[in-house]
């Protein structure tokens, strides 16, 4: 339902530093209208986009990947601003969007489709941009998951528009901006900083919008779903996950048991592995290593290159951690500052049960549940005890266990004696509740294509 005349909705985004809780920016926040009229800029835009030569169109997306590229440093403190990302995670981040244009670039002039025999004639398959495309980007990875649509969305020959989230408009309005630095047309990339109830719904219900990637909570993905199929509008839904990291007794347990698996990005990853399913023979030992590891864990001001973990997005989150991991539940814990800001101490709880909330919910934030498994059978009934089936690891010297539990751990994307679930090289998506579709990899621009087959006759004209 959309909150266009909600007096409860403010017109403008601000934007805290999570690590201060000082305001950064305010941001005029879109409305219906705005979206409206950014709806029309794009189809415009995308015709004459469409109509360009394939080499043209890679060219400049090459030339937008290289004033991204100019800019790594200053895209990189912006998301520190703006997310409390550590700095060397966000000079990653900002990277990552350069390295997308380029690999969707390179796609533009192979992305063909195929002559298939049949009797008669020719026939072939011509794979056509679907238009204006919306991407609603989350919080957690505000430049990296942005791109993901919007690179492969852009080089198959349609146009984007774009919709942060709420508390990290700042980064996807300076890609903008960078587009247009890089010679992309007016209206081809737009940016719609606005509230969800207000912009993100008015752009899902557009009946110009062709299709919608969105990123986030497996909740408002339903919603989004729900609201495109009464246009049979095609979705791209990346969601929730609760990923386990399954540790056999033969494995190299230092390597395994490394806490970053969970407390990459303060534990806001729905690739976070966790779950930690250790063998009953190993789990006392696994639980020690945890123990110091956790310890040790510097949390702190994400700009100091020393610092290791940052804050929460916000308070709403600080608090939704909170309730799902009290004070006094038993568990491994560091530490984090006092003061300003949305700090959490690493966390993994060691008193709770398979079944409880916080081993069955999405907690996204630094706590991981430690659960003992008896044997192979034992960690996959427990790895697939979700509702979720995004990511996982398992770790073993035994490269047919290895295979067995890949093959029967439901979850698209697994990494073996690895924690390490994303390259845009490859496809990235989840089973069951975390999704719907693939993102990344070789095949990312056909996802925004429409399949048109066309039969030419090669009979001559009847005698």
């Amino acid at each position: 339902m959309s909150h266009e005349h909600d007096p409860t909705v403010e017109h403008e985004l601000t934007v805290l530093n999570p690590a201060t809780e000082e305001v950064v920016a305010t941001v005029p926040a879109a409305t219906a209208a705005d979206v409206d009229a950014a709806v029309a800029r794009a189809a415009k835009a995308q015709e004459g986009w469409a109509q360009a030569a394939p080499a043209d169109r890679a060219r400049l997306l090459r030339r937008f990947a290289d004033v991204v590229d100019q800019h790594v440093e200053e895209l990189a403190r912006l998301e520190v601003r703006e997310a409390g990302h550590l700095l060397g995670n966000a000079r990653w981040e900002a990277g990552n969007v350069r390295d997308l244009l380029e690999y969707a670039a390179g796609g533009v002039e192979r992305l063909s489709g195929r002559q298939i025999p049949v009797p008669g004639g020719l026939d072939i398959t011509l794979l056509e941009p679907l238009g204006v495309v919306g991407v609603i980007a989350p919080w957690n990875f505000p430049l990296p998951i942005a791109a993901w649509g919007t690179a492969p969305a852009l080089a198959a020959g349609n146009a984007v528009l774009l919709k942060p989230a709420e508390t990290t408009p700042l980064t996807a309005l300076r890609l903008a901006e960078l587009a247009l630095e890089a010679g992309l047309p007016e209206g081809l990339l737009q940016v719609l900083p606005g509230h969800g109830p207000v912009a993100g719904t008015a752009l899902v219900e557009h009946p110009g919008v062709a299709k919608i990637v969105f990123t986030g909570s497996t909740r408002t993905g339903r919603d989004v779903m729900e609201r495109c199929a009464r246009q049979v509008k095609p979705v791209t839904l990346e969601l929730g996950g609760k990923s386990p990291n399954i540790v056999f007794a033969d494995a190299d347990l230092r390597t395994a048991v490394d806490p970053f698996s969970f407390l990459d990005n303060s534990g806001q990853d729905c690739c976070a592995r966790t779950r930690i399913l250790v063998q009953e023979s190993v789990y006392d030992e696994v639980r020690e290593l945890l123990a110091e590891a956790v310890a040790s864990v510097v949390v702190g001001d994400p700009a100091d290159e020393r610092t290791q973990m940052g804050p929460l997005i916000s308070r709403q989150q600080l608090d939704r951690v909170r309730q799902l991991v009290p004070a006094d539940a038993p568990g491994l814990r560091g530490s984090a500052p006092d003061g300003p800001g949305f700090w959490f101490p690493p966390t993994v709880l060691t008193g709770e049960a398979p079944d409880s909330a916080a081993a069955c919910e999405e907690i996204f934030g630094p706590v991981a549940v430690l659960l003992p498994f008896t044997d192979e059978a034992d960690a996959i009934r427990l790895a697939n005890d979700t509702p979720y089936g995004l990511s996982g690891s398992l770790w073993t010297r035994d490269l047919g266990r290895a295979l067995r539990v890949s093959r029967a751990v439901k979850a698209g994307n697994l990494s073996v004696n690895s924690h390490s679930s994303v390259r845009y090289w490859t496809p990235f998506g989840g089973y069951k509740q975390s999704g719907l579709g693939r993102e990344l990899g070789p095949d990312a621009l056909t996802a925004f294509t429409e399949t048109k087959n066309v039969f030419i006759s090669t009979e001559g004209p009847a005698q």
